[in-house]
């Protein structure tokens, strides 16, 4: 019997994670799992601003690497078999010694709106207060509602619900398949297509990340990958490299399969949510990093360097 531990924050929604892939595992022979709950940065501070959270772990990582560190240390020194992340968290480098084994079947990527008094985007009365840590949700808001007052909020999917309750915010934006997954979903007041908010690089999929040099486990993970899923991600991952992103920049992009072609459409914003270059690329699924690699060069002939470099950031040409 194949015992595997598998690393995972103790959040409700990174539990359900873990769990999900557990019952995925459980249903191959000879195998047998266990948890190991393992605190990350993002969840020793959970009020504390991303950026600053960064600044003190020093991740390089554009605030990326504050949910996942941890646990990809505990990888490499072999407390843990194998990890699973939300792809949204994992920063744009893997590092090395380390690699995804398996992206399971993505869940709905999409942004969602929940309201108090069950408004939408469009209908929020002026000055409403809208509550996000992510610098990308918050640009997109902006983009299409300049009016609204668009404030830092950060903890775990039940806190922010509870800051709606209190009055402390009109409405927050979260992920569609975190409310899913925990069993939230008539909660959601309006859910974001992509041509009002692209999502996060990875939203929705899972990554189960394993040791490169254990190969008994990595070939037993790659049971539970999805190929489309992956050439998704993949495109995505390689726009969000390229522009050199992390999670706290005004990036959104989004990888789907359309008749048996890859189409990856992608956009960065200003930090104010005024200006915005948007661009997309197709081609064959296999040729996914290189179709993310050409949307890059787009958006940064587009002017998405200029944007970029006005939130903090400095690209090369891709």
């Amino acid at each position: 019997m194949k015992r595997l531990r598998i690393g995972t924050r103790a959040s409700a929604l990174a539990l359900w994670q873990a769990n999900h892939v557990v019952n995925a595992l459980g249903r191959l022979d000879g195998v047998e799992t266990v948890l190991v709950r393992i605190r990350t940065a993002g969840d020793r501070l959970p009020s504390a601003p991303v950026a600053e959270i960064n600044r003190q772990i020093s991740s390089g990582a554009g605030g990326k690497g504050i949910f996942i560190k941890e646990i990809e240390e505990a990888l490499l020194a072999g407390e843990i078999d194998l990890a699973v992340h939300s792809m949204k968290d994992v920063p744009a480098q893997t590092p090395p010694g380390l690699t995804f084994a398996a992206i399971t079947r993505r869940e709905d990527p999409r942004d969602c709106l929940i309201s108090r008094h069950r408004g939408t985007l469009k209908s929020l009365p002026n000055g409403a207060r809208i509550g996000t840590s992510s610098l990308r949700r918050q640009a997109q808001v902006l983009y299409h509602r300049p009016d609204l007052d668009v404030a830092e909020l950060r903890g775990n999917v039940d806190t922010r619900l509870k800051k709606i309750e209190s009055g402390e915010f009109d409405a927050i934006v979260l992920a569609v398949a975190g409310m899913n997954r925990l069993g939230l979903t008539d909660r959601i007041t309006e859910v974001l297509d992509e041509g009002i908010m692209l999502p996060a690089v990875g939203q929705g999929a899972l990554g189960i990340e394993t040791r490169a040099s254990d190969l008994e486990t990595s070939k037993l993970v790659a049971a539970l990958d999805d190929p489309d899923s992956r050439a998704c991600i993949t495109a995505e991952r390689a726009v969000l490299r390229a522009l050199e992103g992390g999670c706290q920049i005004p990036l959104g992009a989004l990888g789907s399969l359309r008749g048996g072609e890859l189409h990856v459409e992608a956009a960065v914003f200003s930090a104010a949510g005024s200006e915005s270059v948007r661009c997309s690329e197709n081609g064959p699924p296999e040729e996914a990093q290189a179709i993310g690699l050409r949307l890059a060069a787009a958006l940064v002939e587009l002017g998405a360097d200029k944007l970029l470099r006005l939130a903090g950031r400095t690209v090369e040409q891709p």
